[in-house]
């Protein structure tokens, strides 16, 4: 296949593979190279996709069951899809929802590092229609390539997170006289990549213009996680249960009472198209599941229990300056008080650690000898020094 320049010069990919791997030889780098599946057998299970985010996010049970069953459809569906002649198989685009801080970027991130696919994660509230100031839709497949060091082949097999789905909805269910280029307009460009397209893309992301040259990407395999906090959205939900308890059909007493993700995992299109989501956007994320907010016995696991947990990071970093580093199971209980009260979940917890500790690591380096530090409850509910042990001179 020969590639055209904007002057008229050629070259073969065959020579620009050639180029590259010179290149690659004489400078030591040497791109990432990412899996790809060869047959239905190399697919992870739903089971070992769960067993792996159980190693990140904590609780979360139905979730992560629903989003690795969904995660194995998509991949099972494009190992078979050329023996398929009779059923057309769509794709399982995730709808996650659930209150800041409870794990939704992680899971998204986490199912990406097991299955060894590139990942990209976008932010729906900088995007606007094309021709508008802000980033073009199309300039999320760009990050996804550039991930995937301009590997198209994985780039068309990779996932694309896209945060704050919710603060794009629709700002009034009457029609408006001014555009809503980053609300309702977003929604309307994503439709085509969420559901597959051949989209052309600039290598470098920015604007297109006509001598620029681009790349195609089939979004048709890429699985797109989006992801909100919905706030406001269990009112919407409860009213619309309401409605249906009223008459001679009251219903029981546990169906009133449902709450947090209990109630969200109750969620209809209705109850999205309410909040400000159009039609045609709800359609093409058929999987919809919820997180729960944290409880006390989640936060605590966060801070003890996960491969990457906060507790285990600052042990390390104690660690490489020769200390041990000791928190007793008050002062666990005080930090866990302290993030509840945030309201923002597990980012609150980094937060709280990171007042408690900083002062401590700044001494620390200066301190000869020293073999344990113990943090107490007093150290973070009074700002009170910590317990030091030192070698006996």
């Amino acid at each position: 296949m020969l590639i055209s320049s904007p002057t008229g010069a050629n070259i073969c990919s065959h020579c620009v593979i050639q180029a590259q791997q010179i290149i690659q030889d004489e400078t030591g780098t040497h791109h990432k190279s990412f899996k790809t599946f060869s047959s239905l057998q190399e697919v992870p299970k739903p089971a070992e996709i769960k067993a792996h985010l159980d190693q990140y996010v904590i609780g979360q049970e139905k979730a992560k069951r629903t989003v690795s069953v969904a995660v194995y459809n998509h991949y099972k569906r494009i190992m078979v899809q050329d023996e398929l002649d009779d059923v057309e198989l769509e794709k399982s685009n995730i709808l996650l929802m659930g209150p800041t801080g409870t794990g939704k970027t992680l899971m998204a991130r986490a199912l990406a590092d097991f299955l060894d696919v590139p990942f990209a994660i976008a932010d729906a509230t900088v995007l606007t229609e094309a021709g508008y100031v802000g980033e073009d839709v199309e300039n999320i497949l760009v990050r996804l390539l550039q991930s995937a060091d301009y590997d198209v082949e994985a780039t068309e097999a990779g996932i694309i997170y896209v945060d704050e789905i919710d603060k794009i909805s629709r700002k009034t269910a009457n029609a408006s006289i001014t555009r809503d280029v980053s609300g309702e307009g977003v929604q309307q460009a994503l439709l085509k990549i969420l559901e597959g397209t051949v989209a052309q893309v600039p290598p470098k992301g920015g604007r297109k213009h006509p001598e620029q040259p681009l790349v195609s990407i089939d979004t048709k395999d890429i699985l797109f996680i989006v992801g909100g906090a919905f706030v406001g959205i269990e009112d919407i939900i409860s009213r619309r249960r309401k409605k249906t308890l009223l008459g001679f059909s009251k219903g029981t007493e546990g169906e009133q009472k449902l709450e947090g993700a209990d109630l969200l995992q109750t969620v209809e299109p209705e109850d999205l198209l309410q909040f400000g989501l159009i039609p045609e956007l709800i359609g093409r994320l058929p999987v919809v599941t919820a997180l729960d907010d944290l409880t006390r016995d989640a936060l605590r696991s966060i801070l003890l229990e996960p491969r990457n947990a906060l507790i285990k990071q600052y042990q390390k970093l104690f660690h490489l300056e020769g200390v041990k580093l000791v928190f007793d199971k008050k002062a666990i209980d005080a930090i866990i008080d302290k993030a509840k009260e945030s309201g923002t979940g597990a980012r609150a917890l980094r937060r709280s650690v990171e007042q408690v500790m900083t002062d401590i690591m700044y001494d620390i380096p200066d301190q000869k000898d020293l073999r344990e530090c113990r943090i107490t409850s007093e150290v973070v509910k009074a700002n009170a020094a910590p317990v030091m042990k030192f070698a006996k001179s």
